[in-house]
């Protein structure tokens, strides 16, 4: 599909509420969510429409959850020592607080088996990314990480806000550029310009880092989209409210049966039929991340979809907000 270029002064306006500072405003309005070219649970494309509503120009970052954890004094899931209750089966020393962290192995590796870079870290969280010793001194202005779907949602409730649906997320993601391949269009590096930030080199072994970042980045390091919003893709993986589902929906045959600001699936078909004796639910990722690369996770697109473990933070996923109209779900 050709992309479309839609005029994105309408749809953006400078927001003026200081209790919604560093946010813009989206118009909403119709769009093709999805996309028939990539991975099967981004598929089928199809249209839907969403009202308008506001969004983060950025991911939150570190400096921004921290005056959270200030002002309630939250504790992160993965600083909690998990309720063996919840982890049936689970061996006694593996419970323990804790979070998923990036490794690179030393060479090439089956890339079917995941454990193969991630590892579960104790003592790992947001303000020790990469486990004990670790810090985000000097990391201010880069995204949160180490956050579960409790943590970002409880940051919402702070800020009086919400998190996005998937339909939000995408239309916003797609900086008024219908069907394009990426947040800026249809050719990944434009004259060879890194647009965001992901994985150069042969994933996981082999980091090139020609985009300048290693692992996470400055939340406005890299362009914005047309609709002023920075890391709509790549940098950290980012929530939404949706429960996950393998697929979407077929596009309605008649304009008059269009979705409505479409709020996902059920919960209770959001478990991985994989592992069917794990009934943790999982909700929908967006965005891809730095550790997404050619040869393994080509989701650095707008229409790129994820599922994720409620339960589950890394170092690699954060997320951001929203900000809806009075009335609105």
């Amino acid at each position: 599909m050709t992309s479309t270029a839609f005029d994105p002064a309408p749809a953006v306006r400078s927001l003026q509420d200081p209790a919604n500072q560093d946010m813009t405003w989206i118009a909403g309005g119709t769009f093709r969510m999805g996309s028939d070219r990539h991975y099967p649970e981004e598929a089928p494309a199809h249209r839907v429409t969403v009202d308008g509503f506001w969004i983060d120009r950025t991911p939150v970052t570190n400096r921004q959850f921290r005056e959270f954890i200030r002002a309630t004094g939250h504790v992160t899931m993965a600083e909690r020592k998990p309720d063996p209750q919840d982890y049936p089966g689970a061996l006694p020393h593996m419970l323990k607080a804790g979070s998923l962290v990036f490794k690179s192995p030393k060479g090439p590796v089956d890339l079917r088996d995941w454990s193969q870079w991630w590892k579960f870290r104790f003592g790992a969280n947001w303000r020790h990314p990469a486990g004990p010793g670790s810090s985000i001194a000097g990391l201010d202005d880069h995204p949160v990480v180490h956050v579960a779907y409790e943590d970002a949602t409880a940051y919402a409730r702070w800020a009086g806000k919400d998190l996005p649906t998937e339909a939000e997320w995408e239309f916003a993601a797609r900086g008024g550029l219908d069907g394009a391949e990426f947040a800026w269009g249809d050719e990944f590096t434009p004259a060879g310009r890194h647009m965001a930030n992901t994985w150069q080199g042969a994933f996981p072994a082999q980091n090139l880092a020609s985009d300048g970042y290693e692992r996470t980045s400055p939340v406005t390091a890299f362009p914005p989209n047309g609709y002023g919003l920075y890391d709509m893709v790549g940098n950290v993986w980012e929530w939404t409210r949706d429960w996950y589902t393998p697929k979407h929906p077929n596009d309605a045959p008649k304009a008059c049966c269009i979705p409505e600001n479409p709020r996902g699936g059920r919960e209770d078909e959001s478990y991985d039929p994989c592992q069917p004796e794990i009934r943790i639910p999982r909700k929908v990722l967006k965005g891809g991340s730095h550790l997404c690369a050619p040869n393994y996770c080509r989701r650095y697109r707008p229409a790129a979809r994820h599922a994720q473990p409620v339960d589950t933070s890394s170092s690699h996923i954060g997320f951001r907000c929203v900000a809806r109209d009075k009335g609105a779900t």
